[in-house]
């Protein structure tokens, strides 16, 4: 299966490009039609140069770890007959330096599931996390060391 996207950016007439200080905002375009402003971080790239009400490819890649994580979840708890009324997550991603370059090596999940009606032990949940991980096609995809906090009722 392939996946695509397309990304489009423009440079502002009144930039000089040649300085650096040029727009980072872009759009992101999908397959089903939508589209989603996206910009540098402006932890990195400060403004007016980044748009920090656009989504940064850094937020972009820990929202696509934990939603793969969390689609798989759900189809688990699905074929165990378990209801799901409610699930979120806040994942973080720790930015760091290795051998001159920047990655994010450590991402932290902290899902927050809450059943409804019959509720699994708390060993039950962290199996379906642990084959929630295994499987999310994201994860099996990157190098950066994947944590999951649990987040209790």
């Amino acid at each position: 299966m392939k996946h695509s996207a397309r990304i489009f950016w423009k440079k502002n007439q009144h930039e000089i490009f040649k300085d650096g200080k040029y727009s980072r905002v872009h759009a992101w375009h999908f397959d089903g039609g939508a589209e989603v402003l996206a910009s540098s971080s402006p932890g990195i790239i400060p403004t007016p140069m980044s748009d920090a009400s656009a989504v940064d490819p850094e937020e972009a890649f820990l929202a696509s770890v934990s939603s793969c994580h969390m689609l798989f979840f759900l189809s688990i708890a699905s074929k165990k007959k378990y209801v799901i009324e409610h699930y979120e997550d806040h994942p973080v991603g720790l930015l760091k330096e290795i051998k001159g370059k920047k990655a994010i090596t450590t991402i932290t999940l902290s899902p927050k599931v809450i059943f409804k009606g019959n509720s699994p032990s708390i060993k039950t949940i962290e199996q379906m996390h642990n084959l929630a991980h295994s499987n999310c096609y994201i994860a099996n995809s990157i190098i950066a060391n994947i944590q999951i906090k649990l987040i209790s009722n």
